[in-house]
């Protein structure tokens, strides 16, 4: 709903008894860089390290609403401070990636879902709501404008962070009716490379990442900046990333989303990731796995596997004893995670209690699930391969 404060469905300022001005993306300005940066060279293009000349800005104001949105050249942005981002935390962020098509045409990947999901996460912070079909207007027109940081090589893409921070300058505790929405990218390789070895995790389940009631199913900054200390830990044992824990249950693994597939007695295999409980991210390219493995071999092929092999799909909790012993009996045939950053990235050892468990390694790279939904959603990404209506034009 346009010009909602605070999550009430007050369309107007009460005290002024004046309408709010809703986000509209129509009242775009655009004000172009003088001189634009040099594209860097592939080996540069990791997420975070460069970014494109350009950024997409818009404020909310109690009083008056949204403000005209602006795409301007990038640069720091102004903020009190006292502002709530800075004394309480609340922010809220999606991921998001643009890749090339072989005609040349900029692509996002299920945009709609980020957006939706963008909506939720600044709803759980009591943040000012917007119309999240107006946001994704803007984005377009943004990626339309940088579409040549978008880099044409393989494995890459132009990552795109819409973020929105509160800004009441006020250290009194309340929620945020001061916004500011603004998207930045950065033109991104592969997330991990790790060639055959695979990424390595550690279990920890001291201190959580998330818990039942919490905020995991949100995308908001205070989930990320408690999993830090755990990420040196993990790094310092030389691990990649953290395998999160609840008790024996396993969370997700680093910001990513985790499968198993498990041999059965009658030589098909179940494809089993744990259900979102709130305890999880509801990730687009998690949901993306689901709907493929789901549809092999009935509605679709998956590159690399047959129709003779049988795929179940399972959204079920998953615990280490459970993952110790389908490792033992020789069942556990690959693990991979799903994410915007990572795709689909195989796991090769996972640390627990001071052993490891070590994984079939495979040629090239990941088991033949993890493979085949690689390239599956490579190639609907960047537009080689249409499903449904997963791949949307940024013109």
């Amino acid at each position: 709903m346009n010009g909602v404060t605070n999550g009430s469905a007050v369309e107007h300022n009460a005290q002024l008894n004046v309408p709010l001005t809703p986000l509209d993306s129509s009242k775009l300005r655009i004000t172009l860089a003088n001189t634009l940066k040099a594209l860097p060279p592939p080996e540069d293009q990791v997420i975070g390290k460069n970014y494109t000349d350009h950024m997409l800005v818009v404020t909310f104001d109690p009083a008056k609403g949204w403000s005209d949105p602006e795409i301007k050249p990038y640069g720091p942005l102004s903020i009190d401070p006292a502002c709530s981002v800075l004394q309480y935390g609340t922010s809220c962020f999606e991921g998001m990636k643009a890749y090339l098509g072989p005609d040349g045409k900029a692509r996002l990947f299920r945009p709609e879902q980020n957006m939706a999901r963008l909506k939720r996460s600044a709803d759980r912070l009591a943040l000012p709501s917007f119309n999240e079909l107006e946001v994704l207007k803007l984005l377009k027109r943004l990626v339309a404008i940088e579409r040549h940081w978008i880099p044409a090589l393989p494995g890459h893409s132009l990552y795109i962070r819409p973020t929105i921070i509160g800004t009441r300058p006020s250290i009194g505790v309340s929620a945020s009716d001061h916004t500011i929405l603004y998207i930045i990218m950065s033109p991104t390789g592969p997330y991990f490379r790790t060639g055959d070895e695979g990424i390595s995790l550690l279990a920890l389940g001291d201190p959580a990442r998330s818990w039942p009631g919490g905020i995991g199913g949100h995308k908001v900054g205070p989930n990320y900046s408690p999993g830090f200390k755990s990420l040196e830990q993990a790094r310092e044992l030389g691990y990649q990333q953290v395998l999160w824990l609840i008790g024996e249950k396993i969370s997700e693994a680093g910001i990513m989303n985790i499968f198993a597939v498990v041999k059965r007695d009658d030589g098909e295999y179940d494809v089993i990731t744990p259900p979102l409980d709130g305890t999880i991210l509801p990730g687009i390219t998690r949901q993306s796995a689901i709907e493929l493995v789901s549809a092999h071999p009935v509605r679709t092929i998956l590159p690399g596997l047959d129709d003779s092999i049988r795929l179940h799909l399972h959204e079920q909790d998953i615990t280490m004893t459970q993952l110790k012993a389908w490792f033992t009996e020789g069942r556990l045939t690959e693990i991979f995670v799903t994410g915007t950053a990572a795709l689909v990235g195989h796991i090769g050892r996972i640390g627990f209690k001071g052993e490891d468990i070590m994984l079939t390694r495979h040629e090239g790279g990941g088991g033949p699930v993890a493979r085949a939904l690689y390239e599956s959603i490579t190639a609907i990404q960047e537009g080689r391969e249409v499903w449904e209506d997963w791949s949307v034009l940024c013109e």
